[in-house]
């Protein structure tokens, strides 16, 4: 098969090599708003680059894999859908529901597939506590605490392009959530400080923020990030419950230290951030697209579940400011066809 990318800096890159690959992926056409960044990949991949969005739409591909800035997402969705083609997207379709929403039905009204980047759904830590939480292991659970944590802040200038700490950070935990506790939220509080660099507070965005959710269930979940942790960076779900707890993402990396005189040392090397952190889970989401487009598998994460991740994002924000809790049914784009898009 014939697999065109849009968009090759770092997560681009990443995908392009594991499906270069790939024994099932034939050949690849490269594309960037940097044409000489698309060229270079492709020369050190032995792959085809192309001048343009255009051109890989022309040339002719079996499938695509979006990864690039966000604001092009929701408008390449919705030309690959019309062209007929599968496609691969990194969270999120779009900053807004409205975005989001036009891009899933227009996938809906396709019958076309689209499988979401939420690698934490394919990484050995989080499916195990999934497992965890299903088999029973844990008992009633009751509580789940879950942190983001980036060792050091962005850049200043792709701040006021993020969609804020909760769409573009948070956004993580809550789809993690979900999917390994198998129960929606139905509502937030939440709040945020920008106390930290000025670069935030001109951005209207917060450098450290926490979230309180209510599960369907009656179960309590706290998640947690903050942009600015020089330990490491620093990943982890913990789910307790009346038989037992478990911890994703505790390991001789994790960038913690124990005050206790026998606890564990400090790590010697601790992760550093997400793409040396979740490495295997970003090959194992690229190999599944692959398994969808061979017919091998269903739709491990379709377009429906980024938009109640971005639901719960949006319910977060709102919290914030209004400094209220917010119901999930506030939220506009909850049913209906669309929620449901692969």
């Amino acid at each position: 098969m014939r697999i065109g990318v849009i968009g090759t800096g770092r997560i681009g890159t990443i995908h392009a090599r594991t499906l270069s690959r790939h024994r099932e992926v034939g050949s690849l056409i490269l594309t960037d708003a940097d044409p000489a960044r698309a060229q270079a990949l492709a020369h050190r991949l032995g792959e085809t680059a192309a001048p343009g969005v255009d051109e890989i739409f022309k040339w002719g591909v079996d499938a695509v894999v979006i990864t690039t800035a966000t604001a092009a997402h929701a408008e390449l969705i919705g030309r690959a859908a019309r062209s007929g083609l599968p496609v691969f997207c990194e969270k999120p379709i779009a900053l807004d529901l409205p975005g989001t929403l036009q891009a899933l039905a227009e996938v809906a009204a396709a019958g076309t597939v689209l499988q979401m980047g939420f690698q934490r759904r394919f990484d050995a830590g989080y499916a195990g506590a999934r497992e965890a939480v299903r088999s029973g292991q844990l008992g009633r659970l009751h509580t789940v605490r879950a942190t983001t944590c980036d060792q050091s802040p962005p850049p200043a200038e792709w701040l006021p392009l993020s969609g804020g700490l909760f769409r573009d950070t948070l956004i993580h935990d809550f789809d993690a959530l979900r999917w390994v506790t198998g129960r929606e939220i139905v509502e937030v509080r939440a709040t945020g400080s920008d106390a930290g660099p000025a670069m935030f507070r001109e951005a209207g965005d917060v450098d450290t923020g926490a979230a309180v959710l209510t599960l369907d269930d009656g179960t309590l979940a706290v998640a947690t990030a903050a942009r600015l942790n020089g330990a490491g960076y620093d990943v982890r779900m913990e789910l307790a419950g009346e038989r037992d707890t478990v911890v994703v993402g505790l390991d001789d990396r994790t960038p913690i230290a124990s005050t206790e005189p026998g606890g564990p040392p400090a790590a010697d090397k601790p992760w550093t951030g997400f793409l040396e952190r979740f490495g295997p889970a970003y090959e194992a989401e690229l190999n599944a697209f692959v398994e969808v487009l061979n017919g091998e598998r269903s739709n491990p994460c379709g377009g429906g579940e980024a938009l109640r991740a971005l639901r719960i994002a949006e319910a977060c924000e709102r919290s914030r400011r209004e400094r209220r809790p917010v119901p999930l049914a506030e939220i506009e784009g909850d049913d209906g066809p669309q929620g449901q898009a692969d």
